[in-house]
């Protein structure tokens, strides 16, 4: 056995045993030894096969940190997006010349797809005529930044039979002008997944072949794992890559609602798997997104007095789903944004303990206390609006809190625009924290970047990268520590997924899941934050990714 040890470096281990270090040794994929360079040192030397010398690595007084974890993302929808059009620009007009440009380079008739547009900063929704300017030889589809409205051309629009008889689907709409003619703009996955269905499918091998350089890229910011919200086709294709070689990224893939009853039939248990590939929760969206007015609200969107919002399911279907999943073992991830979506899925979390509770042989009552000690591990994802009643609801149930503090300063202007004085019960982390709920980050790419420092940055200074609103930030009472904030990509994310016990902090025993950074984050300032470079991310104790500074 051949033994590694990294030394002088500054260690965070978040460890509470032993919270900082200069060195740590690593061996057949764990981490061995942490301490100072001498005792690590030597015991290296102990673990090492005779005449095989220990592999050393002096890390140059750097910043190490335990490996992050992204617990929300839709990973094949990221993987596809770095091949396909950007369509997150500040104009209109910007998003058609990429279109056009991507349609000069692709055979007619052959789809043209993207991804992140946003109407809020064009003025207006775009619409199929606009596409038809600059593609109307190649079917176009386009999904918007919140991933809850596609963009489509006229000849996407005929190829999914959509026209002005076609009605609104359940959980969906169809934008419509004053004559019932479909604008181009479509409503939450219901009525998108109308012109999805006519698109060509990507196959699994495809994908995988995608997934490669996403996973690189995912080594290139620290990311060590990844929660994914994209259900059986990207597990598949993560399977297939893993059949070909260790993937060198742990995937935890949740099982969406409409593949729940396949995944009972075989037997699919929740937590099945490993430390590279394992099962994750029931993905199920109560509601839709901000930025589409979507959301669901208890009182109307300000300037839209009739808009309350959308409920996609109703809170006794998404009961009786949390109760037939249960059977299978699995968690419940639900998808919540607005106030009065929240509260109807704590709600349902509390029916959902109480009969837990009965099947424990416990009360309600002991069930709640510690409320952390629920057998299962429910999340709502984004928890992006509470009403005050419900501020401390998640910890009491011990649901975690699933939240991308990214969101809060890319949403900043549409929040406030559309939400008013409740913003200050919005994007609550510190809220979370103190009440006790679990907390988990992520970055919900590609909808943002995936990089996780964005994250951190916008967790601990609640301000855009230019430095919007100000000093202070977006309701500064929010803000967290730099510790904190990493806590929520590390500990977090590993308690969200069941795997505390063998990733988020870098402690004997555990996986060797690391990232050297440029810049020490605890003491830079706090703006600088967004701009760390990695110089290294080891997963399993390999290297995955190290830059030249750091080989050398």
């Amino acid at each position: 056995m051949t033994a590694c040890a990294l030394l002088n470096g500054r260690f965070c281990t978040l460890d509470r045993e032993r919270p900082s270090a200069t060195a740590l040794a690593v061996s057949d994929g764990r981490v061995v030894a942490v301490g100072d360079d001498d005792a690590v040192r030597a015991a290296a030397e102990d673990l090492s096969q005779p005449g095989a010398p220990v592999a050393e690595c002096d890390l140059g007084g750097r910043l190490v940190i335990p490996g992050l974890i992204d617990a929300h993302v839709h990973f094949s929808e990221y993987a596809i997006g770095l091949q396909s059009v950007a369509a997150e620009t500040a104009t209109l007009d910007e998003c058609l010349a990429r279109v056009a440009a991507r349609a000069a380079a692709t055979p007619k008739g052959e789809w043209v797809t993207g991804q992140g547009w946003n109407q809020n900063p064009w003025g207006r929704y775009p619409t199929a005529a606009d596409l038809d300017r600059v593609a109307a030889d190649h079917p176009v589809y386009l999904e918007s930044k919140s991933w809850h409205a596609g963009w489509v051309n006229s000849l996407a629009l005929r190829l999914a039979g959509i026209d002005e008889t076609t009605p609104d689907p359940p959980g969906g709409q169809i934008q419509r002008d004053a004559a019932g003619r479909p604008t181009g703009v479509l409503l939450e996955d219901a009525a998108s997944g109308l012109v999805k269905r006519a698109m060509p499918e990507l196959s699994t091998a495809a994908l995988a072949a995608l997934l490669r350089p996403a996973v690189a890229s995912c080594w290139r910011v620290g990311l060590t794992g990844v929660h994914d919200f994209d259900g059986e086709r990207a597990r598949e294709a993560m399977e297939m890559l893993r059949g070909q070689d260790e993937p060198g990224l742990r995937f935890v893939s949740a099982v969406l609602a409409e593949e729940l009853e396949a995944a009972l039939a075989q037997g699919l248990h929740g937590d099945d798997g490993d430390d590279w590939l394992r099962t994750g929760a029931v993905k199920v969206m109560i509601d839709g997104a901000l930025s589409q007015a979507t959301a669901w609200m208890w009182a109307p969107y300000e300037g839209l007095p009739e808009q309350l919002g959308m409920a996609l399911i109703a809170p006794d279907d998404l009961f009786a789903l949390g109760t037939r999943a249960r059977a299978g073992g699995f968690a419940m991830a639900v998808h919540a944004i607005g106030d009065r979506a929240n509260h109807e899925v704590l709600e349902v979390f509390a029916r959902l303990r109480a009969d837990e509770a009965a099947e424990a042989g416990v009360t309600a009552r002991e069930a709640g206390a510690p409320a952390h000690a629920a057998r299962l591990r429910h999340r709502v994802e984004h928890v992006q609006l509470l009403a005050p009643d419900d501020f401390g609801r998640l910890a009491q149930l011990g649901v975690i809190a699933s939240m991308q503090p990214v969101h809060a300063p890319s949403d900043m202007p549409t929040a406030e625009r559309l939400w008013g004085a409740r913003c200050a019960g919005a994007y609550a982390w510190r809220t979370q924290l103190a009440a006790g709920a679990p907390v988990a980050f992520g970055s919900d790419a590609p909808v943002e970047g995936i990089d996780p420092f964005w994250g951190i940055h916008a967790a601990v200074t609640r301000r855009r990268a230019g430095g919007a609103p100000g000093v202070d930030g977006w309701y500064p009472e929010q803000r967290l520590t730099v510790e904190e904030a990493l806590r929520g990509f590390t500990l977090g994310a590993a308690y969200a997924a069941g795997m505390e016990a063998e990733v988020g902090s870098l402690a004997c025993g555990k996986l060797a899941d690391l990232v050297v950074l440029d810049r020490d984050i605890f003491s830079v300032e706090p703006m600088a934050i967004r701009d760390t470079v990695v110089l290294g991310t080891m997963v399993g104790g390999r290297w995955r990714y190290r830059a030249p500074e750091l080989a050398s």
